[in-house]
């Protein structure tokens, strides 16, 4: 029987051996980090070193990094209270604190007309689509685009970002907010006043230590070009399933996306069908749609996008990894398109 192929990296990434060999190395930390004695300070130092690699990675040396239990804790530290305008193709997590919805052009693009006062993520989860981020931007949510695309926080302009460990080989339960140096937000979780009295409750230290080892895996493995790699298998891969298939719809291929990122459609099958079919084959791919309560319906980015229901409940996404081999990747367009063309019968 061959072996599971995952191909949801944008979900959530395996653990790397980087991260899974520095969280051993602080279970025996004893200490805590706010205590002043040597084994607080033992405790307090596997924090500070990874707050570097986090900030290093992320080209942050001019701001601070808070580490928080996830993206989703970030982006309420970031945005709770301020009334920022949210793109239509924010992840909820963002978008639940936002006023409106800017509108997004059918290439996946959204202009920002008040960036200071703004939301606009670097990357969609979805479609892979990468925005261009304007001067000044309140906050970012930097989490897709971390470690797989070329980017500095200092020299961005944005003000806040948001990442997630989980995304770049980390564990899950770690996030951070990266904040340009001099500005101010509120607690939303207050106590003991840690993180620079911006997010109380003792350090996840185990977690933190696997973040930072992470983040400088990520960044050694983006210098080294991996990523480029990663992209050709995702261009062979659409490419094979078009030479493969006829109708099939490459959802923000004529924009720039990251590397890894495949959002694709043949109207009328439905998402979820497409996922299920493919677990039993073998392959782990993620739905372009939602369920609920057993209701199909349509991904609200694809149809901020002006997809048409047709297309938005049956777009299907594959993110590949630098693990992802070229067999892997054919074998899944080989089950993909036997499934799809089962399907089209069926139709006819």
């Amino acid at each position: 029987m061959a072996a599971r192929v995952y191909l949801d990296w944008n979900a959530t990434t395996p653990l790397r051996p980087e991260a899974r060999a520095a969280m051993i190395a602080a279970m025996d930390v004893v200490g805590n980090p706010s205590s002043v004695h040597s084994e607080g300070r033992g405790a307090k130092a596997v924090v500070e070193r990874a707050r570097a690699q986090v900030a290093e990675a992320l080209g942050a040396s001019g701001s601070d990094i808070v580490f928080t239990a996830s993206a989703t804790e970030a982006a309420a530290l970031a945005l709770a209270g301020r009334g920022f305008h949210g793109a239509a193709i924010e992840h909820e997590a963002v978008a639940a604190w936002c006023d409106d919805a800017l509108p997004v052009d059918g290439a996946g693009a959204v202009h920002v007309p008040e960036p200071e006062r703004s939301t606009l993520q670097l990357a969609n989860s979805e479609t892979g689509v990468i925005q261009k981020l304007p001067e000044a931007l309140g906050v970012s949510d930097l989490t897709q685009g971390f470690g797989k695309l070329a980017f500095g926080f200092d020299w961005s302009g944005v003000t806040m970002g948001l990442i997630s460990a989980h995304k770049i080989g980390g564990p899950k339960g770690v996030g951070a907010l990266a904040l340009r140096r001099g500005v101010d937000i509120e607690a939303q979780v207050r106590g003991g006043g840690q993180e620079m009295g911006r997010r109380s409750g003792t350090e996840n230290v185990i977690g933190i230590a696997g973040f930072g080892a992470a983040a400088e895996a990520a960044a050694k493995d983006l210098a080294d070009g991996i990523w480029q790699q990663v992209a050709q298998l995702r261009d062979q891969m659409e490419a094979a399933i078009a030479d493969a298939l006829a109708g099939v719809i490459f959802i923000g291929q004529s924009a720039s996306r990251l590397p890894n990122t495949s959002c694709f459609a043949l109207p009328g099958w439905k998402a979820e069908t497409q996922v299920m079919a493919m677990d039993l084959a073998g392959f782990a791919i993620s739905a372009g749609s939602a369920c609920s309560s057993g209701k199909v319906r349509a991904s609200r980015v694809l149809s901020a996008m002006g997809l048409d229901a047709g297309v938005a409940t049956a777009a299907v996404r594959v993110s590949l990894g630098p693990e992802t081999t070229q067999g892997d990747v054919m074998r899944f367009v080989e089950a993909w398109t036997a499934q799809a063309k089962k399907f089209q019968a069926r139709a006819a």
